[in-house]
């Protein structure tokens, strides 16, 4: 294979194998590297982070594509190693049981982006980062379940809401879920809040239920399903549900909904909801 002019980088096959790890997943958007203690997820578009066990570790740095190859920096190594659990070799004669793997294709959409920040909390930040950083948690752990995810977007940058809905569409999606963080006038209002299209259908009404009742779970106020004409809804073919995560004008949920370990939470009670509705 032809090198890359940088000496500086790896292929990742060749990161992969240094690390002790194989690789079980790979397309335009990221590669999944694995072994039977870790895994590693590489989002490979401009700005992509990486995680190690769901953890994120930072951004990947320089991509560079070469003869049907994805070159990093070699700066990774270290990086991904430190962060790596002990691999442990399991015996072939006691297998840890794996769970029923779920089969379905579904739109994660992280709303706002780049020019178009969404609201700003009352701490400050911007909404599109939150909605960003939770949907890329749901799409990381539902596609360790199965589900094939395909993101609206994966960095801070701007997508037309047609254009999100057109991509579920195109694909034919089983499910859309789109991503979002509320705000209020008065800074007392609290709660999550999963959203269909008035005319929803039947299959939209299930996905929703089956995520507040998820939600439900994460200790936040609940304002149940309610229906609004909301574009992304009424534009996308399939099913289709929009969550708010909770308020960012509310000085307790915007501490919360900027804290990693809480998103990780949000995260889980999503992806629950959307893994009962296919289980």
């Amino acid at each position: 294979d032809t090198v890359p002019a940088s000496r500086q980088n790896i292929s990742i096959n060749e990161l992969a194998a240094t690390l002790g790890l194989r690789i079980s997943e790979s397309n335009h958007t990221h590669v999944v590297l694995k072994n039977s203690s870790n895994t590693v997820m590489i989002f490979t578009l401009g700005g992509g982070k990486l995680y190690v066990n769901t953890k994120p570790i930072g951004e990947v740095g320089p991509i560079e594509r070469k003869s049907g190859r994805i070159y990093v920096s070699r700066s990774l190594i270290p990086q991904i190693r430190s962060a790596m659990r002990t691999y442990t070799h399991r015996p072939t004669y006691s297998p840890s049981p794996s769970p029923r793997k779920l089969y379905g294709t579904v739109v994660i959409d992280a709303g706002h982006g780049g020019k178009d920040p969404g609201a700003t909390s009352i701490l400050g930040f911007y909404e599109k980062h939150v909605n960003l950083s939770v949907a890329r948690k749901i799409a990381w752990i539902l596609e360790q379940r199965g589900l094939k995810i395909t993101m609206t977007r994966t960095d801070d940058y701007f997508v037309e809401l047609e254009d999100r809905a057109a991509i579920a569409n195109n694909i034919d999606a089983d499910l859309f879920v789109s991503i979002h963080a509320d705000s209020f006038p008065k800074n007392t209002r609290r709660g999550y809040t999963i959203y269909i299209a008035n005319a929803a259908s039947s299959s939209s009404r299930r996905a929703a239920n089956a995520i507040a009742r998820s939600m439900s779970g994460t200790g936040l106020n609940s304002f149940g399903v309610q229906r609004a004409n909301y574009h992304v809804l009424t534009a996308t073919r399939g099913p289709a549900v929009l969550v708010e995560l909770g308020y960012l004008s509310n000085r307790r949920e915007a501490a919360l909904l900027r804290s990693s370990s809480f998103q990780n939470r949000l995260a889980h009670a999503v992806a629950d909801g959307i893994t009962d509705h296919f289980d």
